[in-house]
């Protein structure tokens, strides 16, 4: 598997919140020899078909969206409005180059636009800049422009338009939707270490691709309870806090190793996975940065509510400026978040997997 290559792919792919169906097919491409299948919702599941029912079984979870927008109306001038899918920054938008999926199936460059400074009174300089300040432009200059010429309609997909790059000089990705495309090459990779040893590990392991993550973990709603796991390692790309706040505070840095969660605003991690998780970092040598988020969330507060409860985990790669164009991102974080993901999979035993019970006091 050319990892890089896999990387780069995964950046450069469209998939907005509830449109990942071009997701899948790249992760189709890199799934080998092993079962892939996918639902109306576009979770994708690998290994799903071959469980044991006489096994528990492991989820190894990430998900396939980007934050991006929906086109929400158009003006008679063809200005595009736009609706946010996920959790955005308007700053962060401004004068920004963006793709939107048109109804041909063709991406059309646009760019997001607010009122220049030559038209602004001094009042409006000093307003903070909302979301509904700004539209898309595709250069046209009418509504009938937009939807005849340019095949654009209300309710079509708008992602950010960046390419990757990989700096050979320090081992650091740039690109976008690191958020989290990183997290489902982690998934990826894992079982490419892993395939030969699936049949002799003593439970079953599943990978999730989830959909729709960023508007309410929604679509690990429904692969949590098909896969209807025992335990869980939600893979993501958390962000990093080390250009945001001292260091002797920050729990994300780039080049210091995958980041353990142990609370966000959706859940509070397992005690006793972590602390496996903490124990065969340490034995295997790799560094490892420990969180605990004062918001935030991940795909493990929809799957650890599963059912009777699930053990859940949640593993990051640090990533700097998560739901921007542009993300910053330590090949070698990525590395090692691989590295303890299969370590710690490999030494999983039989007993480790507690089944549901009530304790009587």
């Amino acid at each position: 598997m050319d990892i890089k290559q896999l990387l780069e792919e995964l950046s450069n792919v469209h998939g907005a919140p509830g449109f990942e169906q071009q997701v899948l097919e790249v992760v189709h491409q890199y799934t080998g020899d092993l079962p892939f299948v996918s639902d109306h919702m576009n979770n994708g599941y690998l290994n799903l078909t071959t469980m044991d029912d006489s096994k528990p079984t492991v989820m190894l979870d990430s998900h396939l969206d980007e934050v991006g927008f929906m086109v929400s109306y158009i003006t008679s001038a063809g200005q595009i409005g736009m609706q946010p899918l996920g959790g955005w920054v308007p700053t962060s938008v401004q004068s920004q180059k963006f793709k939107i999926l048109n109804n041909r199936g063709e991406y059309v460059s646009a760019v997001s636009s607010s009122k220049p400074p030559h038209f602004l009174t001094a009042t409006e300089k000093q307003q903070a800049l909302k979301m509904e300040d700004l539209k898309l432009d595709v250069g046209a200059t009418s509504k009938e422009e937009v939807i005849e010429d340019f095949g654009i309609e209300v309710g079509q997909p708008v992602t950010p338009d960046v390419q990757f790059e990989f700096n050979e000089q320090n081992d650091v990705m740039l690109g976008k939707a690191f958020d989290n495309r990183l997290g489902v090459g982690v998934v990826l990779a894992v079982f490419d270490h892993l395939e030969d040893e699936l049949n002799d590990l003593p439970f079953n392991l599943v990978g999730s691709f989830a959909s729709q993550e960023e508007v309410g973990l929604r679509g690990a709603k429904i692969t949590s309870r098909r896969i209807n796991p025992q335990m869980a390692i939600v893979v993501e790309a958390t962000p990093s806090d080390d250009f945001a706040k001292p260091r002797e505070i920050a729990q994300g840095q780039l080049g210091s190793g995958p980041q353990l969660r142990y609370r966000d605003s959706t859940y509070i991690a397992s005690p006793r996975l972590n602390q496996k998780i903490v124990s065969t970092a340490q034995e295997e040598g790799i560094a490892l940065q420990q969180a605990v988020r004062s918001g935030g969330g991940t795909n493990a507060g929809s799957i650890y509510a599963n059912e009777f409860g699930v053990e859940v985990a949640t593993l990051g790669v640090p990533t700097r400026y998560a739901h921007t164009h542009h993300l910053f991102a330590s090949y070698r974080d990525w590395q090692a978040t691989v590295q303890l993901i299969v370590a710690f999979l490999r030494q999983l035993k039989e007993e480790d997997f507690t089944p549901y019970h009530l304790k009587k006091w």
